[in-house]
């Protein structure tokens, strides 16, 4: 990232003009709610699950129980805040990471883990004496209300950053390509809370008096270069500023020397864009600070914990959902002739081959019929798509609506060749037309949902399909795995790309 002979876009003001090198720390900290809001619903969250584990536990009548050596309602007022104290230990109320990200809610299932901790060791040095029945609804309770009322905080706070609030202005500096590929990432998830306001190139900027880069569908406007980055900040009234990974020795350090006066973010943006969280760990080396890059791995206890989870749901899915399948059964065979269930060759981890099985919502022959509505497919890249498929049958159109289509595959994740989460279940003739790099996708076992199904479905193109399901395979991980399941009914009950 070379600072010498550099074009500025603009003439460096000898001042500010727009309050820019005066921006204070309160006003960067404004893109998520104050953590009091936080805190709030976390003291909810528990005092709900109090009554509901003494309720439980002692039923109505004894709503003051003491306990053996220590009141009950006493127990529960010091519950509030040392639950409060575990999250916080737990990293919950780092700003960080609130309203974004997976992390947050492995944060919260961290801090119930740290409560029982507690409870333990009050119990065997304290001699408090607590009901186990009592604590055994207490922390679970407590877990899951936190979790849903921190999801709900979030599709919340997504609301707001749509509407333009608690967003963060941001600036981007390095190469054109470098800054068109973050800014892509970062458009692409506008409801994360950062606002691409301006990039500051190194090197020569676009001719015109109004330079922009395309981004996306956005046309971003070129603030400066790298020799006048600080007038850049005040020019984009930037509130962070993400410098790419492609620079020279030294030059990232005077990048933010040079930002020393004024009171914004400095992060740092890696070049390989899609790789991060569990798969990268900085590590200092005789002085430098190394992001070391861990291979995806799908071994041991987490996989296990995984199997285990698919199957066990499955197979409590399938009891519970007995009734449904049969409605759904005698409606497909009542609407038209032919079987009940669809089955199709699909491609598993590892490229072995499997029958997927779904409800049939076309009619018999219908992949015959596919090579006469070549010409009306809507979607790009190797799928095949159309809102209004004639050979879809009306109840089929229902399940499609409702994804109940889908739920046959809980058969498929008990024989152990899908999960409950994964990438999309490809068809044979598309992975004869992978390239080379998305073939990491049969790396782990394909999903009833995904990242894909929680995203727009249908409605996404053929790159974002396959970067959806990369970043799963790179990033992938139990709390990911809940998180995208609470998602999914979300997703269900919008509706987006469902036909």
């Amino acid at each position: 990232m070379g600072v010498a002979g550099t074009r500025s876009a603009h003439p460096a003001p000898a001042t500010t003009t727009d309050g820019g090198a005066a921006r204070t720390a309160a006003a960067r900290s404004a893109h998520v709610p104050p953590v009091a809001t936080y805190v709030a619903a976390d003291c909810v969250a528990i005092g709900v699950s109090l009554v509901i584990a003494h309720l439980l536990r002692f039923g109505v009548s004894a709503a003051l129980l003491p306990g053996p050596n220590v009141p009950y309602v006493l127990v529960g007022l010091l519950a509030v805040p040392v639950w409060l104290g575990v999250l916080a230990v737990a990293g919950c109320y780092d700003r960080r990471i609130l309203g974004v990200g997976s992390d947050e809610y492995r944060r919260v299932l961290n801090g119930g883990v740290h409560f029982l901790a507690v409870v333990a060791i009050s119990h065997f040095l304290g001699q408090l004496v607590i009901a186990r029945g009592y604590v055994g609804v207490l922390i679970p309770v407590a877990v899951v209300l936190t979790l849903l009322t921190r999801g709900a905080l979030r599709l919340w706070l997504r609301r707001q950053r749509r509407r333009g609030r608690y967003v963060r202005r941001l600036l981007l500096v390095g190469t054109p390509s470098s800054v068109v590929e973050v800014g892509q990432h970062l458009v692409r998830s506008e409801w994360t809370g950062f606002h691409v306001a301006g990039l500051c190139l190194d090197g020569d900027v676009p001719p015109g008096d109004h330079p922009t880069l395309a981004i996306g569908s956005r046309s971003v406007p070129v603030v400066g270069t790298v020799a006048d980055l600080p007038a850049a900040v005040d020019r984009s009234r930037a509130d962070a500023v993400a410098v790419t990974t492609e620079s020279e020795p030294g030059e990232l350090r005077e990048v933010v020397a040079s930002l020393g006066d004024r009171d914004v973010e400095v992060l740092v943006a890696p070049a390989i864009a899609d790789v991060a969280g569990p798969r990268t760990v900085t590590r200092e080396v005789a002085g430098v600070s190394l992001l070391h890059v861990e291979e995806p791995t799908f071994s041991g206890p987490q996989r296990v914990a995984k199997e285990v989870f698919d199957r066990a749901v499955a197979a409590l899915a399938l009891v519970v959902l007995a009734p449904v399948f049969a409605v759904v059964a005698l409606a497909v065979k009542l609407d038209s002739p032919g079987p009940v269930f669809y089955r199709q060759a699909r491609v598993g981890r590892d490229g072995r081959r499997f029958e997927i099985v779904k409800f049939r919502t076309m009619v018999v022959g219908a992949d015959r019929l596919r090579a006469e509505l070549e010409h009306r497919n809507e979607a790009d890249g190797l799928l095949f798509k159309l809102r209004t498929d004639p050979r879809v049958t009306r109840t089929g159109r229902v399940l499609r609506r409702w994804s109940i289509d889908e739920l046959p595959q809980i058969l498929n994740v008990l024989r152990g060749e899908m999960s409950l989460v994964g990438p999309r279940p490809p068809l044979p003739s598309e992975v004869e037309q992978y390239d080379r790099h998305v073939t990491r996708r049969l790396l782990v076992k394909p999903g009833i949902t995904g990242l894909w199904q929680v995203s727009g479905r249908s409605d996404l193109p053929w790159d974002e399909t396959v970067r959806l399901d990369l970043y799963y395979v790179d990033h992938w991980s139990p709390t990911m795995d809940l998180t995208i399941i609470a998602r999914t009914f979300s997703a269900v009950v919008r509706g987006a790309g469902a036909y």
